[in-house]
């Protein structure tokens, strides 16, 4: 695994800790631009009350506008699997590259990214997929929700 991933994804997990902590759902995303970054997010669904802050949704929103061509150089880091919702936002500000935790807890329409000429890596992690099963065996009814099931 590239170090650079790593080092991100390490900074994602610590993002869905937070909405862990806050009686969220685990999942939590960066936006990072030539390296650096610029938006950090977590499902904020349950605390907000809100229909569409999903992890990814939270951390486009906490970067800021900015203009299309800011995304072109911009990778979204994901504890989990996008769901449509996010995997839409993602092709419309043309991020190019998706890097996931892990698609085993949750696998969103990862095809239509690619299809969409988005890379996407899947690291595999056990601490992402620890910190979310846990979370669904002990919130069954939340997690549906937050699926769309």
């Amino acid at each position: 695994m590239e170090i650079g991933h790593q080092k991100f994804m390490v900074e994602a997990l610590k993002e869905a800790q937070k909405s862990l902590n806050n009686g969220g759902i685990p999942v939590g995303a960066l936006l990072v631009k030539n390296g650096e970054i610029i938006g950090r997010g977590h499902n904020k669904r349950i605390q907000l009350n809100s229909s569409i802050l999903h992890a990814e949704m939270d951390c486009l929103e906490n970067a800021g506008r900015m203009k299309s061509d800011d995304y072109k150089n911009c990778t979204m880091y994901t504890t989990l699997s996008p769901c449509a919702m996010c995997s839409g936002a993602m092709v419309l500000y043309n991020i190019p590259l998706v890097v996931i935790g892990e698609n085993e807890n949750f696998k969103g329409p990862e095809q239509y990214l690619m299809d969409n000429g988005v890379k996407l890596i899947n690291l595999n992690l056990d601490s992402c997929k620890k910190m979310l099963v846990t979370f669904i065996q002990n919130n069954p009814e939340l997690w549906n929700e937050d699926i769309g099931i």
